[in-house]
């Protein structure tokens, strides 16, 4: 099993909209619902590990310890104008399988899925 990170993108302006980017309430409904479906599929398959949504990436604070004294700054470390708005910890066989989750999970949440291995290797 190896394990991988699913991480969902899009505009940290959607935090400020009514909807978080919906078209309409019920669609946020729809997705939130479809999205806790898929949690409870990737648990009854094993492949759960860990998952949820983030703040506004404006809520972040990055800290650079590498000096005498730490720098603690406010907002996001990267300037984009899309950032990271949840994610799942799956473990599963192979990259095969956390595409076709990412592309369920995509689905669910109607956004853009990232896939990415962790650099820990399979249990022994």
């Amino acid at each position: 099993m190896a394990k991988y990170l699913m991480s969902v993108w899009g505009p940290d302006s959607d935090y400020e909209l009514e909807n978080y980017g919906y078209s309409s309430p019920e669609e946020m409904m729809s997705s939130f619902e479809a999205t806790g479906k898929f949690n409870d599929k990737l648990q009854a398959e094993g492949y759960f590990v860990f998952a949820d949504g983030l703040d506004a990436a404006k809520t972040a604070t990055v800290v650079d310890g590498q000096g005498e004294k730490p720098i603690i700054t406010d907002g996001p470390y990267a300037e984009a104008k899309e950032h990271m708005a949840g994610f799942w910890i799956i473990d599963v066989p192979d990259l095969d399988v956390a595409l076709k989750l990412a592309a369920e999970a995509s689905a669910a949440c109607l956004g853009k899925v990232e896939v990415r291995p962790m650099q820990t290797g399979p249990e022994a």
